[in-house]
């Protein structure tokens, strides 16, 4: 756990007028008319391809195009989240929940309440619900409550399940989304259309799965492209925090440090953009959450050098050197889960 000393909170003003006198907070209505055609386009030439190709094992090809479709198409939604295409809410959700619920099968609305939280408070114990109770545990604490065997071996080899556990990553979107919807307890304004939006998704895409493939087939064809789509989702947002301080959730730090210190850049240029959704600015990302995501090279000047006047560790490093620091930090954390002491 890493305890960050309190500063001013002034700094991040004095940022944000840099950043808006650059322009970089403005909609770009030209770039998304041309990214959604593009992210869409492939995503329905994908299951254009599955039905004229028929019934054969080479539509193992076309499950693994579609894992990487549905995660482009997520990318977009997330977006749409973030209030970066549209200038109204109600556009932007509109995007949302047609790109999510209706052509991924994942709940919008669930999936904005955790990520909203994970801004909030990155890398935070107790509040950042990427870093909660879980498979892994990113915690020596964490680590330390494993109380059965199973838990503690699991947690003291999870830098080497990892990678593996993310090929199931979209069945738990999947499952988690749905849990929120039929969980009455949670305040859920767009619950029935958010609910007719994932069945029309999960019974289309189910139909269409064992209509043109045998039963063999058909599981064969799910299991690669959702694990596809969970490998390439989990692999996109691994790099951006994990490995970084983890706050305790007494820490006093203001939002400019809270944000920067915690997040991780990935190096590289516009075929990473492309690959990594634009998650790579993730410091941009967290500082300025609704800019669109083609400002987010122009502003990472700014903010790098404001960073550097102000004395603000700013990091940034290769995508391998990223997975390496965070498989790194899960094997030091899974070291916590001893063995009980035999008396």
């Amino acid at each position: 756990m890493t305890s960050i000393a309190t500063t001013r909170g002034s700094d991040y003003a004095c940022l944000s007028r840099q950043v808006k006198q650059a322009g970089l907070l403005r909609r770009r209505p030209g770039y998304y008319t041309a990214k959604v055609v593009l992210t869409l386009g492939p995503f329905v030439a994908g299951w254009a391809g599955f039905v004229l190709l028929g019934r054969t094992w080479y539509q193992l090809l076309v499950a693994a195009f579609l894992g990487v479709a549905f995660t482009q198409v997520a990318f977009l939604g997330h977006d749409a989240g973030h209030r970066q295409i549209f200038a109204t809410r109600h556009a932007n959700d509109l995007l949302g929940l047609l790109n999510g619920n209706l052509l991924v099968g994942l709940s919008f609305g669930w999936w904005i309440d955790k990520h909203n939280r994970h801004h909030a408070h990155p890398n935070t114990e107790g509040a950042d619900p990427d870093i909660g109770e879980g498979v892994f545990a990113f915690t020596s604490a964490q680590a330390g409550r494993r109380t059965s065997a199973v838990g503690r071996l699991m947690a003291r080899k999870q830098a080497w399940l990892f990678f593996p556990m993310l090929l199931l990553e979209g069945l738990n979107l999947h499952v988690a989304g749905v849990r929120a919807l039929l969980d009455k307890s949670r305040r859920h304004r767009a619950r029935p259309v958010e609910a007719a939006l994932l069945l029309v998704h999960g019974g289309a895409y189910l139909t269409a799965v064992f209509l043109v493939l045998t039963p063999m087939q058909g599981i064969a064809f799910i299991a690669v492209q959702q694990g596809l789509f969970g490998l390439y989702m989990g692999a996109s947002f691994a790099p951006n925090h994990k490995g970084m301080p983890i706050l305790s959730a007494d820490d006093q730090i203001d939002y400019l440090r809270r944000q920067v210190l915690t997040s991780r850049n990935v190096r590289g240029g516009r075929f990473t953009d492309y690959v990594l959704g634009g998650l790579n600015y993730q410091i941009e990302h967290h500082l300025f959450p609704s800019m669109p995501r083609p400002n987010l090279r122009r502003a990472q000047a700014i903010i790098r050098a404001y960073c550097h006047e102000q004395g603000i560790s700013y990091r940034e490093d290769s995508l391998l050197a990223s997975y390496a620091q965070t498989l790194s930090h899960l094997a030091d954390v899974g070291s916590a889960a001893h063995s009980p002491a035999r008396s």
